[in-house]
């Protein structure tokens, strides 16, 4: 570079602050400075960048530009202090990326002899890229392309925007509108806000069969306050929703509760072929526990022919969860038309895996009960009953009972509002070994049937509860006690079993590890949710995480999830949620390790945040 020795000066100094360089010698960021050449682009000069034969180590000084792939996606977005240009460098391959400006700006080019030079003198300078590649391929393996039907937004699956009317209309102008717009649905809104709906099926049933006067006002017919989902949620959420409520229309809001649309059964159905989802909509019309135990023995094999229809299997968890979200509520329905209707308000829900959605076909049950505070002492039988009923039905199905005993057939997994808000502040006061291992378990929980208003009721009271930080500390500290199984110089430490054959646990050493992470960070943000994706989406409207730490630790979930549900429908002979990394391609062991080494750079974060007050 050829500059004034202020402006080499102004160089030096942003190019120390980067890694590597910030690490390293400072000889290294001299020679880099010396060898490196800086220049300007702009969306004139953009296609010239990347298009020349020799190869170099960009560095962004300024300005904001993304880096797109042939198929014109965005692979990411590069701002000031970001490198490019280096997988190439080290494989060798041919650039396949291109780069389109957002804001001009300034860019470093190493020449790729520079860069060997660097990386011979200096194993970090390498270590450095290496490893950034190695993440690059992590999260790009996985990007979300191509996705089956059920994994798509509804808003994808809209055929045009909501047809609404307001209250003040009558059934004749309701039906008018329908018939203008060719739907067999209205909303009617009320100051921009849902607040019912009509379907062709309620101007058959309510006012022709029921023959009132069409001048009548709309709102004598339509479903108030009716069953909704928001835009960004998936097609199979959708479907679930409609198949548990048996109903055929569902309006789309957007964040503001405004109505996007409408979404129909047809327009779902129309998607999808044979898939098990069709299973769920079984399930709930059974007549008979023995009808939901025969269907579901249908699902292992039929997720087995699912897996090779979706680019992220790591959804069949979702899948999965609302298979038993549909038994589990069949079979208390079931349950209540044989015994009577219960004696007092109750809800069911659901914890750990199910509660997150991410069950496995070696899922465990985790559920309990939420009865009224006004019950009395022989009403409990009831739900004793109830308990033991869908549990041991749920068994049969092939969902296997908690061998630490957390199900609604047991007398602590049932209780009052206020009893249950009882142990919860246990839990946090009083942070024992056992209110940890509780903290993983209840903590993630989620309504299934019956009374929801008990459930918000709890949660309602939860979220008031002071959580000190001393419970925060050794939810930490417990987090820290599961390792990675990784040793010296990246090897992975393998357990055995009885032939001594090598294995790695993908649950207890991986997946668990980055569900407590997220969990004790939602715990601090006050997040309610409990699926572990929708709660790093969640954190990214706090600061307690980065952006990068949050995408790290969506990437190593999903990768390791993706290779749990790969072995689990391949059924190799080992251990349930563990591989054989000898079975793995170099590159998924690349990208195994690579994960691991993010956890654990996690691990050690959430201990240095909570464990020792850094917050």
């Amino acid at each position: 570079m050829t500059h004034t020795h202020s402006a080499v000066t102004d160089v030096l100094d942003f190019v120390t602050q980067q890694l590597p360089f910030s690490t390293l010698p400072a000889s290294c960021a001299h020679f880099f400075v010396n060898h490196a050449k800086v220049v300007y682009i702009t969306s004139l000069n953009q296609a010239e960048l990347l298009s020349s034969e020799q190869k170099y180590l960009y560095l962004v000084r300024s300005g904001v530009f993304d880096l797109v792939d042939n198929s014109g996606e965005v692979v990411t977005r590069l701002g000031e202090g970001d490198y490019f240009g280096y997988p190439s460098l080290l494989t060798g391959e041919d650039i396949q990326n291109h780069l389109e400006v957002q804001t001009g700006g300034l860019i470093f080019l190493l020449p790729q002899e520079d860069f060997d030079f660097l990386r011979r003198e200096y194993p970090q300078f390498e270590q450095h890229f290496v490893r950034a590649h190695k993440k690059r391929l992590l999260s790009s393996h996985y990007k979300e392309r191509g996705r089956g039907w059920s994994e798509r937004k509804i808003s994808t699956l809209m055929c045009r925007t909501a047809v609404t009317i307001e209250p003040k209309a009558s059934v004749v102008e309701a039906a008018k509108t329908m018939h203008k717009a060719g739907v067999s649905s209205v909303i009617i809104t009320k100051n921009g806000q849902l607040s019912g709906i009509v379907t062709d099926r309620d101007l058959r049933n309510r006012v022709l069969a029921a023959e009132l006067d069409p001048r009548a006002s709309v709102t004598k017919v339509m479903t108030r306050d009716p069953k909704f989902i928001f835009e960004n949620n998936r097609a199979f959420a959708a479907l679930h929703l409609m198949l548990k409520h048996n109903i055929h229309h569902l309006p789309v809001l957007n964040e503001e509760r405004m109505p996007l649309g409408m979404v129909t059964s047809t327009d779902l159905l129309r998607q999808q072929k044979h898939d098990p989802v069709q299973l769920i909509g079984q399930i709930y019309k059974a007549n008979s526990h023995q009808e939901v135990v025969h269907l579901a023995k249908e699902i292992p094999a039929l997720l087995r022919g699912f897996s090779n229809t979706v680019e992220d299997i790591s959804f069949i968890g979702t899948l999965l969860s609302g298979l038993t979200d549909a038994m589990t509520s069949r079979l208390t329905e079931l349950f209540i038309k044989q015994q009577g209707e219960p004696p007092c308000r109750f809800c069911w829900i659901c914890f750990g895996s199910q509660a997150r959605e991410e069950q496995t076909l070696h899922s465990d049950q985790d559920n309990g009960l939420i009865v009224s505070n006004s019950i009395l002492p022989h009403q409990r039988s009831y739900f004793a009953k109830l308990g033991e009923f869908v549990t041991g039905h749920l068994v049969s199905c092939g969902v296997k009972a908690c061998p630490g005993g957390i199900m609604a057939s047991n007398e602590p997994c049932r209780g009052t509002v206020n009893e249950w808000l009882i142990r919860f502040e246990q839990w946090c006061q009083t942070p024992t070994p056992q209110a940890m291992l509780n903290s993983k378990i209840f903590f993630d929980r989620r309504f299934i049937f019956g009374e929801q208003s008990l459930y918000e009721a709890l949660n309602a009271e939860l979220n008031n509860i002071q959580k000190q930080d001393i419970f925060f500390a050794a939810m930490a500290t417990d987090i820290s006690t599961n390792s990675v199984p990784m040793g010296l110089f990246q090897q992975f430490k393998l357990q055995r079993d009885k032939r001594k054959h090598g294995y790695l646990d993908l649950k207890t050493r991986g997946v668990a590890i980055v569900n407590d992470l997220v969990r004790i960070y939602a715990l601090k943000c006050g997040l309610t949710k409990a699926n572990t994706q929708a709660r790093l989406e969640g954190l990214k409207a706090f600061s307690i995480l980065s952006k990068e730490d949050i995408y790290n630790l969506q990437d190593c979930w999903r990768f390791l999830t993706q290779l749990r549900f790969k072995i689990q429908i391949e059924d190799l002979d080992l251990p349930p949620n563990c591989i054989n990394p000898e079975h793995l391609s170099s590159l998924e062991r690349h990208q195994l390790k690579e994960a691991f080494h993010l956890i654990k750079q996690a691990q050690q974060a959430c201990v240095f945040k909570f464990a020792r007050g850094s917050l």
